[in-house]
């Protein structure tokens, strides 16, 4: 079970207001379970592994039978500094575990060992683009728990089943302030978070297996008005589910009010057969769970070296990667991030550049054509067909004037399918070649001139855009191999 969102009335203050639905405001925190990546438990030496046969994975401490201890798992510890290095939280030199208690069947001991008063990472931000707007979401907090076991309900008939393998392993919920304003932007913080934590290796981000879980706090107000009453919308383990969740959350909250009923804070699940949302039970506040300090653990103390060890184990982070190709290569703060959506992503980047590429059009032909491509057939950049060289020999072949977009784009196609290796030869063998015949295509633009009275007359009346109607023309005549840039000219020249 998770914290309760920060949601004071006096922290919204200048906070900035989203797209209305249907009037409303919408106000979305979040609270994420990364599944820490420790080859063994939080407090045990029982394996996290996946999979295992049910119950296989719980030792005597897991379930705290009498006369067991906890001992804190320092890898763990090591994997939430990560975290704070990684969002700029400030770390805790001392931290406090607590008991939090309530009553769960996958839960045998009755409380869940975590932290309220003092958690180990505090504050810090993620920021995102949201289309070509730079987004900033504030964290509250982090904090290191354990988690329950699973209860199984489709495999008994008219029974449920507890497996306790998952019971014990290692936690980070990272908690949001209530920042988001649309499902578009509490979505694309998700993914960010994602990419970071998979980044720096503390979680694996396996969203099916349970690894990366999202609880969304939704509520909804008119401009100006107190804050409304929130439901949390609970392990949300699919960005598609994440969207049509809170989506239908929003509607039906809105759909309550203008019916004039009032919302009831409440925990909700979500059902992907239906695409409805429904209520669970009451939510708790932290009361309902009589926190206190846990007294088999001691105080966890982080000490200043600790802390700069574990940052010289850090791999380059997204945002400074970013920052790097804004500075070395002028590149926009939007292209910067496209590029660093994966440590494979930049790496093969970074690799066309090493081979001569110009970053500019390498970061184009990535984002673009490259991305469309490996989308459509559902791979990752390390399973492309082109490699970052071959990119590099492309992307050359055009700055240098050898082709024009549409002839690169027939290149990369025989790249992408395999009918060719290297681009010179694949160049030749098509005959892609820049038309360098100037009498030929000056009798091509001549034809195009004659051809196409209507958008020379809407030229030379001041319709700038009838020219690119011209090029089009010559450049079909010529069989793409016309330069563009050319072309223009000559045409103004002769529409002079």
């Amino acid at each position: 079970m998770s914290e309760t969102v920060n949601t004071f009335e006096a922290q919204q203050q200048g906070r900035p207001t989203g797209p209305l639905v249907r009037g409303y405001e919408v106000i979305i925190g979040f609270e994420t379970h990364a599944q820490l990546s420790t080859a063994s438990k939080i407090f045990s030496r029982a394996s996290t592994a996946f999979g295992a046969e049910p119950n296989t994975q719980a030792c005597a401490v897991d379930l705290a039978l009498p006369g067991t201890l906890p001992v804190m798992n320092k890898g763990a510890v090591e994997r939430a500094i990560k975290l704070g290095l990684a969002l700029g939280s400030h770390i805790a030199p001392r931290s406090v575990f607590a008991r939090k208690n309530y009553f769960y069947p996958d839960l045998p001991k009755g409380y869940q060992i975590s932290q309220f008063e003092i958690p180990v990472v505090q504050g810090g931000s993620v920021s995102f683009f949201l289309g070509e707007e730079k987004k900033t979401v504030r964290l509250v907090r982090a904090h290191l728990e354990e988690d329950a076991g699973k209860s199984l309900h489709e495999d008994f008939i008219g029974q449920s089943g507890i497996d306790l393998n998952r019971a014990g392993t290692p936690l980070l919920e990272i908690v949001t302030e209530p920042d988001m304003r649309s499902t578009a932007e509490a979505v694309a913080y998700a993914r960010e978070l994602h990419k970071i934590v998979t980044w720096i290796g503390i979680c694996d981000g396996n969203m099916q297996e349970g690894s990366f879980r999202c609880d969304a706090n939704v509520s909804v107000r008119r401009p100006g008005e107190k804050l409304g009453t929130r439901r949390e919308i609970k392990n949300l383990n699919s960005f598609k589910f994440m969207q049509q969740a809170i989506d239908y959350e929003i509607r039906w909250q809105i759909e309550e009010i203008e019916d004039g009923r009032k919302i009831e804070q409440a925990t909700v699940l979500f059902n992907p057969d239906t695409g409805e949302t429904r209520a669970m039970r009451a939510k708790e506040d932290s009361a309902d769970y009589r926190y206190f300090p846990d007294p088999d653990l001691p105080p966890l103390v982080i000490a200043g070296d600790w802390i700069e060890r574990v940052r010289a184990t850090m791999p380059e982070l997204p945002r400074a990667m970013a920052e790097r190709y804004v500075r070395d290569h002028g590149m926009s703060e939007y292209d910067a991030a496209q590029l660093t959506q994966s440590p494979a992503l930049a790496r093969y980047f970074d690799d066309a550049v090493k081979a001569g590429a110009t970053p500019k059009l390498a970061s184009n032909w990535i984002t673009g054509e490259m991305a469309r491509r490996l989308n459509a057939q559902e791979i990752g950049i390390e399973a492309a067909p082109v490699s970052a060289q071959q990119l590099a020999q492309l992307v050359q072949r055009i700055a240098d004037g050898t082709l024009p977009n549409n002839a690169a784009r027939q290149v990369f196609d025989a790249l992408w399918t395999g009918d060719g290796s290297d681009v010179d030869a694949i160049i030749e063998a098509k005959d892609l070649k820049p038309m360098n015949d100037t009498g030929a295509l000056d009798k091509i633009l001549d034809e195009v001139i004659a051809k196409n009275q209507k958008n020379v007359d809407e030229y030379r009346a001041g319709k700038e855009k009838a020219l690119n109607g011209l090029v089009g023309q010559v450049m079909k005549a010529s069989g793409g191999k016309a330069n563009p840039a050319q072309v223009t000219e000559l045409l103004k020249a002769k529409l002079a």
